[in-house]
């Protein structure tokens, strides 16, 4: 087994960091701050971090295929342009829902963009339950919603052959699969793959690495879990120097080191003292595997 390293790469106390994004081309890790309402890029090379300030929660970003990014703002789908700091709305979604915001999503490998969303916080993982639904923005920006009734849509992902698509809601304490249509983008037959373990606590972001194994965020567990989901089984868990780890993603050069956001929206004074790091970026080496790049929006 390598020796995992842990470092602090971003030492900025991020509210709600979320949603890493590796972007090849800036050699940079892309990321969100939801309740500090920010986008921001972190350059591996200078280890400058731009941002772009937002005037509502924004959950997650992804790539775009024309350039620039898309994003979940409030609950929107919108289009970033980075160098004007402006953002366009696509489609609102959950307009009977004045509460709701959308929270984690990603891109599929044919270019459609998911994301769910969830009822607006009281205090950190404390709502309204059963507000949320999951959608999807089509290239065309057509918006397709599979269901409803979720308390916090969160991480997912797709199996390497694209036939399984991987899906947490958080209040479950579950990781879920569905059989997953690559052309159509439909999803079918949800079963539970793997439930937390109590010292897990709530899972949040998650990916996959090249070896098909899913790598899940453990919000208040301070640590991310690798799971085999032809087994279920827990295979490994390499734990952080903060609890409130939010999501992860592979980057840098040949997509083997590990990024992880975290949080430290509701912390004490006594809680940042013991961890002064709460709300970094963490960069993980060693781990011995590599992550799949991401897809981009195609619309």
């Amino acid at each position: 087994m390598s020796s995992v390293k842990i470092e602090c790469v971003v030492n900025e106390n991020c509210k709600i960091g979320e949603s890493p994004v590796w972007e090849e081309k800036e050699s940079s890790l892309i990321y969100v701050d939801i309740s500090g309402k920010k986008i921001c890029r972190w350059n591996s090379f200078t280890k400058e971090v731009q941002s772009v300030s937002v005037e509502a929660p924004v959950s997650c970003v992804a790539l775009r295929k024309s350039g620039d990014y898309v994003v979940t703002l409030g609950a929107r789908f919108a289009a970033l342009k980075w160098k004007d700091q402006s953002v366009t709305t696509i489609v609102h979604v959950d307009k009977d829902k004045p509460n709701n915001r959308f929270n984690d999503g990603k891109v599929d490998p044919a270019g459609r963009f998911f994301a769910g969303t969830m009822a607006e916080e009281i205090r950190p993982a404390v709502l309204e339950r059963h507000q949320g639904a999951l959608y999807t923005l089509f290239p065309d920006h057509s918006v397709v919603k599979h269901f409803d009734q979720v308390d916090i849509s969160n991480g997912l992902d797709w199996s390497l052959d694209h036939k399984t698509f991987f899906y947490i809601d958080s209040l479950s304490y579950s990781v879920d699969a569905f059989d997953y249509d690559l052309q159509t983008g439909k999803i079918s037959n949800r079963r539970s793959m793997y439930k937390l373990e109590k010292e897990e606590s709530i899972p949040d972001g998650m990916c996959i690495d090249t070896e098909g194994k899913l790598w899940v965020a453990c919000y208040d567990g301070g640590r991310v879990i690798r799971l085999d989901p032809e087994t279920g089984k827990r295979i490994q868990t390499v734990k952080l120097p903060v609890d409130k780890t939010t999501s992860c993603c592979f980057g840098g050069k040949d997509y083997s080191e590990m990024y992880v956001t975290s949080a430290c929206q509701g912390m004490d004074d006594e809680s940042f003292s013991r961890q002064p790091q709460a709300g970094g970026i963490f960069k993980i080496t060693g781990l011995g595997v590599k992550g799949v790049p991401p897809h981009s929006f195609a619309g």
